[in-house]
């Protein structure tokens, strides 16, 4: 693991902060971790998308730029890395709630700050059903998620499948989130941990025949 920069993504509630604790123990790695309870825009952004879509995005990418800048400062790299989140991804979101001359503003300020980026070792992908999604958003009774609709999660989940299914920046593991249960079970979890150990550019798990 060590030098390894392992990246983990995938919509709303799909369980990335879970994975990447439990990798980072599993593996003697360092943990970076989104903060969307920071965020002082999210709940009034789903209240009110047109009204926040900006302020939101732009807190995001500034935090998520902070983040990455302390990466690059620190040894982080030298014992290996799992972040919840990949700064790539960023403009996933601000294409779905944005305005055009939004977007023109949040794409200029973006191209200033990306260049900083590490690109992954590897990604890891997890997607599921909106309906999981919702139930398990449901679950965790966050203040901020309390008005995301079902309309905006299925948007969400739609995007990031359009943007995985071009993605070839760095190898690649699919991992179907409601057919492996990666907290309850230790079989599913060590199916993650063997992927990791094959150099391969593109994987799936569960795997088919």
């Amino acid at each position: 693991m060590a030098g390894r920069y392992i990246a983990i993504e995938g919509p709303i509630g799909v369980g990335k902060t879970t994975l990447a604790g439990r990798l980072a123990q599993s593996l003697s790695a360092s943990v970076l971790a989104e903060a969307p309870d920071e965020n002082p825009f999210l709940g009034d952004f789903y209240d009110n998308p047109a009204g926040h879509a900006l302020s939101v995005q732009l807190f995001f990418l500034l935090q998520r730029a902070r983040q990455i800048d302390a990466l690059r400062q620190t040894d982080l790299f030298e014992v290996g890395c799992v972040a919840d989140f990949m700064f790539a991804k960023d403009p996933l979101f601000a294409r779905l709630t944005l305005s055009n001359d939004e977007l023109a503003l949040y794409e200029d300020i973006y191209a200033r700050l990306a260049w900083q980026a590490p690109s992954p070792d590897c990604v890891i992908y997890l997607d599921a059903p909106v309906d999981i999604l919702m139930q398990r958003i449901a679950q965790r009774a966050r203040t901020a998620e309390r008005s995301l609709t079902s309309d905006y999660l299925a948007r969400v989940v739609a995007a990031y499948r359009h943007f995985f299914a071009e993605y070839t920046a760095a190898p690649l593991l699919r991992v179907d989130a409601n057919r492996l249960d990666l907290v309850g079970s230790d079989a599913d979890y060590q199916s993650v941990l063997a992927a990791l150990e094959r150099p391969v550019r593109q994987q799936s798990l569960p795997t088919t025949a």
